[in-house]
């Protein structure tokens, strides 16, 4: 891109990397962030809501094959992955995989075009792919987390979690301490790497989409290898996300 009247090419990449937002310093709401998220989250809801209304026992069409194909392949990793008997992890894993991979294939869409649309009507920033912004996966992460101790205590009992945070990996009475720091870190590392995990990779593959862009005529051929390498980023994010979150939650039903 040329100076002067157009704008460069850092500024483009800012201008596309700034989320449309109101408040100011802790208390800054990012618009879009929440807009695209709860958007895609009803399109889910009604969408598997419709299927299932309309599902029949006949010769299924094309959207309940690919709804029950999903379902079940949930179904599967809940079953090979969770150890414990709790009937809310299927659905839950379901409404994270399903919830992740559509706010994912937001990236899928020419970074320009929700841009471009919005820009008709006044707003000059918008951020389309929610798993790009921090905000929402340390979000999504911290829901886990409190489902992680809610059930690691009602399964354990207060008593049983904080043995389980000082007796391990050392026994002795004396080493305790150790143990209660070791287990904290890594207690307290699941949601930080649940949400630095996706977002570093959708906020990566953003970037590598917005560079693309400013190459200019010649992006098309480089765009298309980009994105048909997100076919499988996209889709393989969310099912980290999806089988972290089982693997975490059957470990706190362990009860020793």
């Amino acid at each position: 891109m040329s100076s002067g009247a157009e704008i460069t090419s850092q500024e483009y990449i800012k201008h596309h990397l700034t989320n449309l937002s109101v408040g100011e310093g802790f208390m800054t709401v990012h618009i879009d962030t929440l807009g695209w998220s709860v958007f895609l989250g009803l399109v889910f809801i009604m969408l598997f809501r419709s299927v299932a209304k309309k599902a029949s026992t006949g010769v299924p069409g094309k959207l309940q094959c690919a709804v029950e194909m999903v379902v079940e392949f949930v179904d599967d990793s809940v079953k090979s992955t969770f150890h414990g008997k709790n009937p809310v992890i299927a659905p839950l894993a379901l409404t994270i995989f399903v919830w992740v991979l559509l706010m994912n294939a937001m990236d899928w869409v020419p970074v320009d075009l929700i841009p471009r649309i919005f820009e008709l009507f006044g707003v000059h920033y918008m951020k389309a792919v929610p798993t790009t912004d921090p905000n929402m996966t340390f979000a999504l992460a911290l829901g886990v987390f409190v489902l992680i101790l809610y059930y690691s205590i009602k399964v354990k009992g207060i008593g049983g979690f904080i043995k389980e945070l000082t007796t391990q990996p050392f026994g002795h009475w004396s080493l305790y301490p150790v143990n209660f720091i070791l287990e904290m870190v890594t207690l307290l590392a699941r949601p930080l790497s649940l949400a630095l995990r996706l977002f570093g990779n959708m906020y990566a593959g953003e970037l590598i989409f917005l560079l693309i862009a400013t190459i200019g005529v010649f992006q098309l051929p480089v765009h298309f290898l980009w994105a048909a390498f997100h076919l499988l980023i996209i889709p393989l994010q969310a099912f980290i996300f999806m089988m972290l979150t089982i693997l975490y939650l059957s470990l706190a039903h362990e009860d020793h």
